[in-house]
């Protein structure tokens, strides 16, 4: 077994098949060779498919879309092999980053979009540090951009970089949280307060503007910064169309309670900064009470 996995960590797939084929001529009830051989026949029909495409882009991209199928494909089996699992993630996203650092080569195809795919297969294969400086590239180029802020924030979360992580996980569900792939995110940070929020019964759309919500009231998203000037005023904007939203009931109120919230504790922690009245504080937080009186509740515990 452990021999079929070295070969799959370096893309020897036929070779692998043949071991796996005989270690079940061996021992044919052995669990994790029977769901080995099935992972392997999976990646096996998909190289097909990639020696099928001509273009390294779409090559890359149909590696990636597939790495999601087969993590659905392999909790269906049961049981999970973790090293063979380990393998193919090797496997998949070291092939995959060929593919894209071919397109990489032509310096006009450096877009953001290309960067963030290169930081995703390095950050698939454990190269943390490669993965944060093609993020690092990808939101100087885009800064607002909030699912290029909340892989980045991932990765800084993944080598322990906590307070910045934090940071960008909270400017990322600030900036544009129905944006943001969770699926795509492997860090406990963001994975414990996801999995919080989901036992209060939160899910789909929801779900995402809940979790910056909660991450303040947990202290998890308690990296704060200042806003320059012109950020406050984009802010008031912000909470006054959301406002008039809910109060005219022109848009989904599951998701504009929570957007809204998130808005009023950036407020606060504003005023907190430029050291505004506490009066203006408390009327920040009679509209919390407002919207939501548990969340109000919790803030004040």
């Amino acid at each position: 077994m452990q021999s079929a996995a070295a070969c799959i960590a370096t893309h020897q797939l036929t070779e692998a098949l043949e071991q796996l084929d005989q270690a079940l001529s061996i021992d044919f009830e052995n669990t994790e060779v029977v769901a080995s051989l099935k992972y392997t026949n999976f990646w096996n029909d998909r190289h097909e498919r990639v020696l099928a495409l001509t273009d390294p882009f779409e090559r890359g991209e149909y590696l990636l879309a597939q790495w999601g199928v087969f993590l659905g494909f392999v909790q269906r089996i049961g049981r999970p092999v973790e090293f063979v699992i380990n393998a193919f993630r090797q496997h998949v996203f070291g092939q995959a980053l060929e593919f894209y650092r071919e397109v990489y080569r032509d310096a006009a195809n450096r877009d953001a979009d290309l960067l963030v795919r290169i930081a995703r297969c390095y950050k698939g294969a454990g190269d943390y540090d490669r993965a944060r400086r093609f993020l690092q590239a990808a939101t100087a180029e885009r800064p607002e951009d909030a699912e290029i802020l909340a892989e980045l924030a991932d990765v800084l979360a993944l080598v322990n970089e906590t307070a910045p992580a934090k940071a960008f996980f909270r400017e990322a569900f600030f900036v544009n949280a129905q944006k943001i792939e969770i699926a795509r995110l492997e860090s406990e940070l963001i994975g414990r307060l996801v999995r919080a929020v989901e036992k209060r019964g939160i899910e789909g759309p929801a779900l995402l503007e809940w979790i910056p919500v909660y991450g303040f009231l947990f202290g998890v998203l308690n990296v704060k910064r200042e806003l320059r000037s012109i950020e406050f005023g984009r802010l008031k904007q912000s909470i006054y169309e959301l406002e008039r939203e809910l109060r005219e009931h022109t848009g989904e109120a599951e998701l504009i309670r929570p957007r809204l919230i998130n808005r009023y504790f950036w407020l606060i922690d504003h005023y907190v900064a430029v050291k505004e009245s506490q009066g203006k504080i408390e009327e920040v937080l009679l509209k919390i009470r407002s919207v939501d009186a548990n969340v109000y509740h919790q803030y004040n515990a």
